[in-house]
């Protein structure tokens, strides 16, 4: 099966020199969803940017069929969406329902902003400014805008900040019943053990390892340790 992301032997240097990929070697396809897991500065966030162009770097990308080149960039752009971190980046216009509409054809925008709006749960906040609402209906909202465009990939980075323990349920809920092929950046391995079966983990801008979840989550010691073993060691550093 012809994977609908192929990324091969990407690299990519920001301006000051930092090396942030080093040949990254990544294929997804469809139904799959893949955790991306990897310290603040791994390159987990950067390697996403360059699956629509936002950052370009060398190698070759392949999204849907469609070569990542200048030409197919507002093709590929329909095909990935992208959630952000903050969700306040992406949420701008006086109202949710004229949000979720933006960059929508005019004949259809209505209808496809309270289509998606319902598909995650608050249609009734259509009418609020996205300043008025909580960290989750933000959230909510800024997937609504990217599932408008009706995207064949999700890239979601980090989606839990800011929610608490039920919005992070309500999202698993909602993010379990959704086709699209998906990307979550995260270091949450409970939220990404929801979702996800297959795990990526980065570190210093290369791909160390692709396997089951568990066993990623496993060889990197990639948990939070219980409060009581934190405590303990603690102390221990107290005595010494």
């Amino acid at each position: 099966m012809t994977p609908l992301v192929e990324v091969r032997d990407l690299h990519f240097h920001y301006e000051d020199g930092t090396k942030a990929l080093d040949g990254i070697n990544f294929s997804l396809h469809a139904g799959e969803t893949v955790a991306l897991f990897g310290a603040n500065g791994s390159g987990k966030t950067t390697f996403v940017l360059q699956l629509n162009g936002i950052l370009r770097g060398e190698g070759s990308i392949t999204v849907c069929g469609l070569t990542l080149a200048k030409d197919n960039l507002p093709a590929i752009r329909s095909k990935i969406g992208m959630v952000f971190q903050d969700s306040d980046e992406q949420l701008f216009m006086p109202t949710v329902l004229e949000d979720v509409a933006f960059g929508l054809a005019p004949e259809l925008a209505i209808d496809k902003a309270k289509s998606a709006l319902q598909q995650v749960g608050v249609e009734e906040v259509m009418n609020k400014a996205p300043y008025h609402l909580s960290a989750g209906e933000k959230r909510k909202v800024a997937l609504a805008g990217v599932l408008a465009m009706e995207p064949e990939i999700l890239v979601l980075d980090e989606p839990t900040t800011f929610l608490d323990p039920p919005a992070q349920s309500n999202l698993v809920h909602l993010l379990r019943e959704l086709p699209q092929a998906k990307l979550i950046v995260t270091h949450d391995t409970r939220f990404a053990s929801a979702l996800a079966s297959r795990a990526v983990f980065f570190e210093r801008g290369k791909l160390l390892a692709d396997g089951p979840i568990d066993e990623i989550v496993q060889r990197f010691g990639w948990t939070y340790p219980a409060l009581a073993e934190v405590d303990l060691r603690y102390s221990a550093q107290r005595r010494f």
